[in-house]
């Protein structure tokens, strides 16, 4: 069974890790697929990889922390595929690690604009466009850091994290009824770029009860779930795909 049959889906940072394994898996699901993020080739290589498998794709590139960048993808989406159903708000960056008090404001600034304030300027231009034909749906990539978690030298990262949250909750309360679900997936420790070094990797699976992390195709697999009709009563909610961290305190 296909879940997304006839959709249109924005995806942010999808040149790699979870956002890739996500459009690659949408598009599988029968979903029109919008890459976006700042490298140009990578995004084409994936729109490549896409359409070889018969999927329908197109690379929007650009800074999400820049209003701009979401404008230019919904435009994009509406005109070449005919609207926007789904937007899976995924990019984000780790930034400057160390102790809070050691963080600079301009790093604090700079963690929560890729992480936080780029998903608000996503759910800013998505949701107008979706209203337009009658709903859509949301998912936000959060994370264990922050939610069930606190790591040493990333309070910015977790602080960022934990607020989506906040954003997903408000996105419900404000146009739940008018056909808009959001809600937040929370990934474990996953094998992206983001994951370190094979120590930090071995370190990071320590954290899970599953004693490993996840692939990226695992948390594509959760994000397709709350973007599909399967998920049609879930909003305002947290998905935990995060390997049993948040249920069984190590």
């Amino acid at each position: 069974m296909r879940m997304l049959d006839g959709k249109v889906a924005i995806i942010t940072g999808a040149s790699s890790g979870i956002g890739k394994a996500a459009a690659k898996l949408f598009a599988a699901h029968g979903a029109s697929v919008v890459l976006v993020a700042r490298r140009d080739a990578a995004l084409a290589s994936a729109v490549d990889e896409i359409e070889a498998q018969g999927g329908r794709a197109l690379a929007v590139v650009g800074d999400v922390t820049e209003a701009g960048t979401h404008d230019k993808a919904v435009a994009a989406a509406r005109a070449t595929f005919g609207g926007v159903d789904v937007a899976f708000n995924n990019a984000g960056s780790v930034g400057t690690m160390g102790p809070l008090a050691e963080i600079e404001p301009r790093q604090w600034a700079e963690v929560l604009a890729s992480n936080l304030t780029a998903a608000f300027l996503g759910t800013r231009a998505q949701v107008p466009a979706m209203i337009e034909q009658g709903g859509g749906t949301l998912v936000f990539t959060s994370s264990f850091v922050g939610n069930s978690v606190g790591l040493p030298g990333m309070g910015p990262y977790g602080a960022a994290k934990a607020g989506l949250m906040g954003l997903v909750r408000g996105i419900t309360a404000d146009y739940a009824a008018a056909g808009i679900r959001a809600n937040a997936l929370l990934p474990g420790g996953t094998a992206t770029d983001m994951a370190g070094d094979a120590a930090q990797r071995e370190w990071a699976a320590g954290l899970h009860a599953m004693k490993r992390i996840a692939r990226p195709e695992e948390i594509a697999q959760a994000a397709l779930f709350l973007a599909s009709d399967m998920s049609s009563f879930v909003t305002g909610s947290a998905l935990w795909a995060d390997g049993g961290n948040a249920a069984v305190k190590l």
